[in-house]
Protein backbone atom coordinates (compact mmCIF):
# COMPACT_ATOMS: atom_id res chain seq x y z
CA UNK A 1 0.00 0.00 0.00
CA UNK A 2 1.05 3.56 -0.69
CA UNK A 3 0.07 6.29 1.75
CA UNK A 4 0.19 9.72 0.14
CA UNK A 5 0.95 12.35 2.76
CA UNK A 6 2.30 15.76 3.71
CA UNK A 7 4.60 15.82 6.73
CA UNK A 8 2.71 16.75 9.93
CA UNK A 9 -0.66 16.81 8.14
CA UNK A 10 -3.72 14.79 9.15
CA UNK A 11 -2.36 11.84 7.14
CA UNK A 12 -0.11 11.31 10.17
CA UNK A 13 -3.10 9.54 11.79
CA UNK A 14 -3.16 6.94 9.03
CA UNK A 15 0.61 6.58 9.16
CA UNK A 16 0.49 5.83 12.90
CA UNK A 17 -2.38 3.38 12.37
CA UNK A 18 -0.47 1.50 9.64
CA UNK A 19 2.48 1.08 12.00
CA UNK A 20 0.28 0.03 14.94
CA UNK A 21 -1.59 -2.41 12.70
CA UNK A 22 1.63 -3.95 11.42
CA UNK A 23 0.57 -3.54 7.79
CA UNK A 24 3.21 -3.02 5.08
CA UNK A 25 3.17 0.43 3.49
CA UNK A 26 5.19 2.89 1.48
CA UNK A 27 5.05 6.63 2.15
CA UNK A 28 4.84 8.95 -0.84
CA UNK A 29 4.91 12.66 -0.18
CA UNK A 30 3.05 15.23 -2.26
CA UNK A 31 4.58 18.59 -3.18
CA UNK A 32 2.83 21.94 -3.60
CA UNK A 33 2.52 21.35 -7.34
CA UNK A 34 0.53 18.17 -6.59
CA UNK A 35 3.27 15.84 -7.79
CA UNK A 36 4.08 12.67 -5.91
CA UNK A 37 7.64 11.92 -4.93
CA UNK A 38 7.62 9.10 -7.50
CA UNK A 39 6.78 11.67 -10.22
CA UNK A 40 3.04 11.10 -10.75
CA UNK A 41 0.33 13.73 -11.03
CA UNK A 42 -1.45 13.42 -7.68
CA UNK A 43 -4.70 14.78 -9.13
CA UNK A 44 -4.84 11.79 -11.47
CA UNK A 45 -4.68 9.55 -8.38
CA UNK A 46 -7.05 11.57 -6.23
CA UNK A 47 -9.02 14.25 -8.09
CA UNK A 48 -10.03 15.73 -4.72
CA UNK A 49 -6.41 16.82 -4.45
CA UNK A 50 -5.88 16.30 -0.76
CA UNK A 51 -4.47 13.80 1.62
CA UNK A 52 -4.65 11.27 3.06
CA UNK A 53 -4.96 9.00 0.10
CA UNK A 54 -4.32 5.28 0.28
CA UNK A 55 -3.42 3.36 -2.88
CA UNK A 56 -3.73 -0.41 -2.66
CA UNK A 57 -1.44 -2.77 -4.54
CA UNK A 58 -4.15 -3.36 -7.16
CA UNK A 59 -4.49 0.41 -7.78
CA UNK A 60 -7.69 0.87 -5.76
CA UNK A 61 -7.78 4.31 -4.13
CA UNK A 62 -9.33 5.23 -0.79
CA UNK A 63 -9.65 8.77 0.53
CA UNK A 64 -10.95 10.41 3.72
CA UNK A 65 -9.32 9.85 7.07
CA UNK A 66 -12.25 8.05 8.68
CA UNK A 67 -12.51 5.58 5.81
CA UNK A 68 -8.78 4.89 5.54
CA UNK A 69 -8.51 4.41 9.30
CA UNK A 70 -11.49 2.00 9.28
CA UNK A 71 -9.93 0.11 6.36
CA UNK A 72 -6.63 -0.23 8.22
CA UNK A 73 -8.45 -1.54 11.29
CA UNK A 74 -10.49 -4.01 9.26
CA UNK A 75 -7.47 -5.29 7.32
CA UNK A 76 -5.43 -5.81 10.47
CA UNK A 77 -8.11 -6.87 12.93
CA UNK A 78 -6.62 -4.30 15.32
CA UNK A 79 -7.35 -0.79 16.59
CA UNK A 80 -11.11 -1.20 16.99
CA UNK A 81 -12.49 -2.69 20.23
CA UNK A 82 -14.35 -6.00 20.12
CA UNK A 83 -17.01 -4.61 22.47
CA UNK A 84 -19.91 -3.46 20.30
CA UNK A 85 -20.63 -0.11 21.96
CA UNK A 86 -16.92 0.79 22.21
CA UNK A 87 -16.58 -0.02 18.52
CA UNK A 88 -19.32 2.49 17.74
CA UNK A 89 -17.83 5.01 20.19
CA UNK A 90 -14.58 4.74 18.20
CA UNK A 91 -16.33 5.65 14.94
CA UNK A 92 -18.37 8.33 16.71
CA UNK A 93 -15.17 9.95 18.03
CA UNK A 94 -13.62 9.84 14.55
CA UNK A 95 -16.64 11.56 13.02
CA UNK A 96 -16.71 14.20 15.77
CA UNK A 97 -13.03 15.05 15.41
CA UNK A 98 -13.27 15.11 11.62
CA UNK A 99 -16.33 17.34 11.44
CA UNK A 100 -16.07 19.53 14.51
CA UNK A 101 -12.34 19.90 15.19
CA UNK A 102 -10.47 19.37 11.94
CA UNK A 103 -12.61 21.88 10.07
CA UNK A 104 -12.26 24.40 12.89
CA UNK A 105 -8.50 24.49 12.28
CA UNK A 106 -8.94 26.06 8.82
CA UNK A 107 -8.55 29.68 10.03
CA UNK A 108 -5.19 28.80 11.56
CA UNK A 109 -3.84 27.00 8.49
CA UNK A 110 -4.73 29.88 6.18
CA UNK A 111 -4.76 33.67 6.39
CA UNK A 112 -8.17 34.28 7.96
CA UNK A 113 -9.16 37.50 9.79
CA UNK A 114 -8.83 37.48 13.57
CA UNK A 115 -12.63 37.48 14.28
CA UNK A 116 -12.93 34.18 12.40
CA UNK A 117 -9.98 32.78 14.32
CA UNK A 118 -11.59 33.81 17.60
CA UNK A 119 -14.88 32.08 16.66
CA UNK A 120 -12.89 28.96 15.81
CA UNK A 121 -11.03 29.13 19.15
CA UNK A 122 -14.33 29.26 21.04
CA UNK A 123 -15.63 26.25 19.15
CA UNK A 124 -12.37 24.35 19.71
CA UNK A 125 -12.48 25.03 23.45
CA UNK A 126 -15.95 23.47 23.58
CA UNK A 127 -15.05 20.47 21.44
CA UNK A 128 -11.86 19.77 23.39
CA UNK A 129 -13.88 19.92 26.62
CA UNK A 130 -16.23 17.29 25.16
CA UNK A 131 -13.27 15.04 24.24
CA UNK A 132 -11.73 15.54 27.67
CA UNK A 133 -15.00 14.49 29.32
CA UNK A 134 -15.24 11.47 27.03
CA UNK A 135 -11.70 10.42 27.86
CA UNK A 136 -12.05 10.94 31.59
CA UNK A 137 -9.23 9.09 33.31
CA UNK A 138 -8.82 6.40 30.63
CA UNK A 139 -5.45 5.98 28.93
CA UNK A 140 -7.00 6.65 25.52
CA UNK A 141 -10.12 8.32 24.17
CA UNK A 142 -12.51 5.38 24.00
CA UNK A 143 -10.92 2.77 26.25
CA UNK A 144 -7.62 1.86 27.87
CA UNK A 145 -6.41 0.42 24.55
CA UNK A 146 -5.39 2.43 21.52
CA UNK A 147 -7.92 2.66 18.69
CA UNK A 148 -8.00 4.34 15.30
CA UNK A 149 -9.71 7.25 17.08
CA UNK A 150 -6.52 7.78 19.08
CA UNK A 151 -4.41 7.84 15.92
CA UNK A 152 -6.53 10.74 14.71
CA UNK A 153 -6.65 12.28 18.18
CA UNK A 154 -2.85 12.46 18.19
CA UNK A 155 -2.86 14.66 15.08
CA UNK A 156 -5.78 16.74 16.39
CA UNK A 157 -3.90 17.41 19.64
CA UNK A 158 -0.58 17.97 17.90
CA UNK A 159 -2.17 20.65 15.68
CA UNK A 160 -3.91 22.43 18.59
CA UNK A 161 -1.06 24.85 19.45
CA UNK A 162 -1.57 26.62 16.10
CA UNK A 163 -4.93 27.80 17.42
CA UNK A 164 -3.48 29.24 20.61
CA UNK A 165 -5.86 27.40 22.92
CA UNK A 166 -4.91 25.46 26.03
CA UNK A 167 -5.78 21.77 25.96
CA UNK A 168 -7.46 20.19 28.98
CA UNK A 169 -4.99 18.42 31.25
CA UNK A 170 -6.00 14.84 30.43
CA UNK A 171 -5.67 15.56 26.70
CA UNK A 172 -2.22 17.14 27.23
CA UNK A 173 -1.22 14.04 29.22
CA UNK A 174 -2.53 11.78 26.44
CA UNK A 175 -0.53 13.70 23.85
CA UNK A 176 2.62 13.32 25.96
CA UNK A 177 2.01 9.57 26.43
CA UNK A 178 1.42 9.06 22.75
CA UNK A 179 4.59 10.97 21.79
CA UNK A 180 6.50 8.26 23.67
CA UNK A 181 4.80 5.35 21.85
CA UNK A 182 7.04 3.46 19.40
CA UNK A 183 4.53 3.80 16.53
CA UNK A 184 4.29 7.56 16.99
CA UNK A 185 8.06 7.95 17.32
CA UNK A 186 8.52 5.93 14.11
CA UNK A 187 5.86 7.87 12.18
CA UNK A 188 7.28 11.22 13.25
CA UNK A 189 10.79 10.12 12.30
CA UNK A 190 9.67 8.79 8.90
CA UNK A 191 7.99 12.14 8.19
CA UNK A 192 11.08 14.06 9.28
CA UNK A 193 9.37 15.52 12.34
CA UNK A 194 11.47 14.18 15.18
Amino acid sequence: MNLFYYPAACSLADHIALIEAGLPYKLLSINREKRTEDGRDFLSINPKGYIPTLEMNDGTILTENQIILAYIAEQSGKLVPDDSILRWRTFEALAFMSSEIHGSYNPFFRDFPEPEKERAREKLKKTFAILADQMGDKAFLVSNEMTIADCYLFWVLMAAPRSGIELPKNLRNCLDRMKAMPSVIQALAEEGLS
